[in-house]
């Protein structure tokens, strides 16, 4: 199960609050990564939102609307499985899906693999 590992508490994210109720599914949890924005409240939802993508964000449990979680953008996520090294991955605007899906209309750039499970994660617009 993924997890967050080097983490900059000053600069690699930042926390807020989620918009709505998140749970740990496949592609929304359960320790995979996902792509998030924040809606006009401020607040974490999967996908673009109002801002676009800002971060990703992995949890392993379910999660409430109004808990606060931390959303990552500048750092390493490790123990990912199914993705080989020296892989672009990216989220896609429309549910925050994290996969190799080539960056472009739609899918924004999060990182790229060095290891089969290590995630290194950039992302910037």
């Amino acid at each position: 199960m993924a997890r967050y590992d080097k983490y900059d508490p000053k600069d690699g994210g930042f926390r807020a609050p989620l918009a709505a109720d998140l749970d740990a599914t496949s592609t929304t949890g359960n320790g995979n990564p996902l792509a998030v924005g924040l809606d006009v409240n401020g607040r974490v939802v999967a996908g673009a939102g109002q801002t676009g993508i800002v971060g990703v964000l992995i949890t392993t449990k379910n999660m409430k609307a109004g808990d606060i979680v931390d959303v990552m953008t500048d750092g390493e996520i490790v123990e990912m499985a199914g993705v080989p090294a020296g892989t672009v991955l990216s989220g896609a605007d429309a549910d925050g899906v994290v996969d190799d899906t080539a960056p472009g209309a739609g899918q924004i750039r999060v990182g790229h693999t060095v290891e089969a499970t290590r995630l290194v994660v950039r992302v910037a617009r």
